[in-house]
């Protein structure tokens, strides 16, 4: 067996897996949702904020509740039909089977007055006013509706009741491998998806370089000891790579990580896309959202939880937004995931809508963040934190020029001494 013949089936292996990645991810998000009852074509509605609980999606937040639907084209159009929200945030993002946002319906580009959208596969010869053209005929729809907090939550679920989806009944596809899977069923899985959803013409260069594995018709039963080990190192290079970046950026600035202007929309940028895919999957492009990460002083950018730590905004430099900002904080899984963390207030997340939450005499903000509460006044600006090491995330909803074209910087978060 050649070196060079090797060399190009790892190269295949680590390309192939980073590449299908998304199309893995969004696959086993459909599982877990057909698990819990959720029908293709058809909205499913989280009504409460998302909590410790919620294991579905890495990243999650708790300003929105979420409505999301698996849509299949292949069979015809479908209609979304999106609910007037007055001043309340909305955002229906569309994203096509390998986690490109491709629309965004809502606030920032339809308004909200609500209305009606057709969307439409690739091959569909439909026409008529507010037509949405998907690259791919498996999209993913996820609705983000604005919560103003506990005592907004009835009203807020009589806005989400008024999202709705129409469309032909279909089978959903699959069961497909997840990413911990071996690279025979997870290639097997991946070569499946891809023939349900073609790549662009842009990806043909990353896929001539997948040639070797044979995806168009897999048989990894043609490969011999030697090129198994290939493909086994190939992929293990990608899981690693997958880790790296990401919502983190390519790297910190005054102790914030700012999102590549790619996010959400990757282009050829294929090592950003399976990044995300693990750690932020279905993140909003900048220009909707922005996700900033906080530096830590433990390795991977994790804060230590046993530390107090506190976040100051100047008076005049709070989070320049045109809806609302909030900072998360999660607990990290061993495979670069993060989730919610148990904590005795139930709180999540803390922005400039929580209850309670206390301004300086001169109008400038501290959060207070740790394993213990904080004394006195503190405790209203507290963000709990576990034991054991978390990550911080900043998000910005309709950020500001100034916020997108970085002319404002972040405060750095900084130990309590």
């Amino acid at each position: 067996m050649s070196s060079d013949r090797l060399q190009a089936l790892k190269i295949a292996a680590a390309t192939g897996w980073r590449f299908t990645l998304p199309l893995i991810e969004i696959a086993t998000t459909r599982s877990r949702g057909q698990m819990n009852g959720s029908q293709m074509n058809v909205f499913g509605h989280m009504r409460r904020l998302a909590d410790h609980r919620a294991r579905a999606v890495t990243t999650p937040n708790n300003d929105t509740f979420y409505s999301t639907a698996q849509v299949d084209l292949s069979q015809g159009p479908v209609t979304v039909t999106l609910p007037p929200t007055g001043d309340r945030y909305l955002s229906l993002q569309l994203m096509d089977a390998y986690t490109n946002t491709f629309a965004i319906l809502g606030t920032r580009t339809t308004g909200n007055g609500g209305g009606t959208y057709t969307l439409v596969g690739p091959q569909d010869a439909a026409e008529g006013p507010h037509l949405v053209r998907c690259p791919t005929n498996h999209v993913w729809a996820l609705a983000r509706i604005l919560v103003d907090g506990p005592h907004d939550v009835e009203t807020a679920r009589a806005v989400q009741q008024g999202l709705s989806m129409q469309g032909p009944p279909v089978e959903t596809p699959g069961p497909f491998a997840h990413r911990g899977a071996g690279w025979r069923h997870y290639f097997a899985s991946a070569a499946q998806l891809m023939k349900l959803n073609p790549p662009m013409v842009m990806d043909q260069a990353e896929t001539a370089l997948m040639a070797p594995l044979g995806l168009e018709d897999f048989n990894p039963d043609r490969f011999s000891p030697e090129e198994v080990a290939a493909i086994e190192a190939g992929i293990a290079e990608a899981k690693a790579a997958s880790k790296q970046g990401g919502l983190s950026g390519a790297g910190f600035i005054d102790g914030w990580s700012y999102p590549s202007a790619r996010l959400g929309d990757f282009g050829q940028d294929y090592a950003l896309r399976a990044a995300v895919a693990v750690s932020g999957l279905a993140a909003l492009p900048p220009i909707e959202a922005m996700y900033m990460r906080a530096q830590g002083d433990l390795p991977g950018a994790l804060f230590e939880g046993l530390r107090n730590w506190v976040l100051h905004f100047p008076a005049d430099a709070l989070p320049p937004v045109k809806s609302f900002w909030s900072l998360s904080l999660y607990e990290a899984t061993e495979d670069g995931q993060f989730y919610f963390t148990d904590n005795p207030i139930n709180r999540y997340a803390i922005g400039d809508r929580t209850d309670a939450l206390t301004y300086n005499h001169d109008g400038s903000l501290d959060i207070w963040i740790g394993h213990s509460a904080p004394e006195g006044k503190r405790a209203t600006n507290w963000l709990p934190a576990p034991v054991g090491p978390f990550a911080l995330f900043l998000r910005a909803y309709l950020p500001k020029p100034e916020l997108l074209d970085g002319g404002y910087r972040f405060p750095p978060i900084r130990p309590v001494l």
